[in-house]
């Protein structure tokens, strides 16, 4: 019977280990100035963790040499990064997991990137953070891997593009399919303003054209 209770307890302890790291907890990126270009927390964390994280991220990870060890301990999680030109891609996982492999997942979501902007840099983040974050939702699922082709990974997102494109009325906002369920928050973190400020953007810049109009009639 001792045995049997061992070996039970074993296996619930390997499943536990296999639980706790199978997948990212979150992935930042942040330029060499501090700025945050994008960041996905897969795990559940308060507002005031994920600040002290990202604060962590800024004072332990951007002072580095570049010839210091990529890996930095942090108690329950890990930061594992890689540098690429004046961006840090950062993912936090759990102590347990094969770094190696989360610096070619890192790797690899590069090459999406680079594939997807045909040489990403920093500006693409800061101006098409919504394709990043369909190729980052494409590729990984709760923080696991789930597509690790870049080819396949394009074509999902080619597809999607084109289908919103078919469903885009003429002279409408092509990013305003995109905006269906988003709350006003994550919106604006996609750099994109909501139906009711478009609206008015648009009722003002008809005004003005009316308004145009008029005083050349005018004159």
């Amino acid at each position: 019977m001792s045995n049997n209770n061992h070996r039970h307890a074993a296996v619930g302890n390997n499943n536990e280990f296999a639980d706790g790291a199978c997948g990212w907890n979150f992935i930042v990126l942040m330029s060499r100035q501090g700025k945050i270009r994008l960041s996905e927390f897969f795990s559940s964390y308060t507002d005031a963790e994920k600040r002290r994280i990202l604060r962590d991220i800024a004072g332990d990870v951007l002072p580095r040499a570049p010839k210091m060890c990529n890996i930095i301990e942090k108690g329950a999680y890990k930061f594992v990064y890689r540098r690429y030109a004046s961006l840090y891609f950062v993912a936090g996982v759990p102590v347990e997991m094969n770094e190696l492999l989360v610096l070619e997942q890192i790797h690899l979501f590069v090459e999406a990137l680079d594939g997807y902007f045909n040489s990403v840099c920093e500006l693409d983040l800061v101006f098409s953070l919504h394709k990043s974050l369909l190729i980052l939702f494409e590729m990984f699922i709760g923080g696991m891997l789930c597509e690790s082709s870049k080819r396949e990974v394009l074509k999902q997102i080619v597809e999607a593009e084109e289908l919103v494109e078919e469903m885009t009325k003429p002279g409408e906002d092509t990013a305003s399919q995109l905006d269906d369920g988003l709350s006003f928050q994550e919106q604006f973190q996609l750099g994109r303003k909501p139906d009711d400020e478009r609206k008015a953007e648009r009722q003002g810049g008809r005004d003005k054209q009316v308004g145009k109009q008029q005083t050349t009639v005018r004159v």
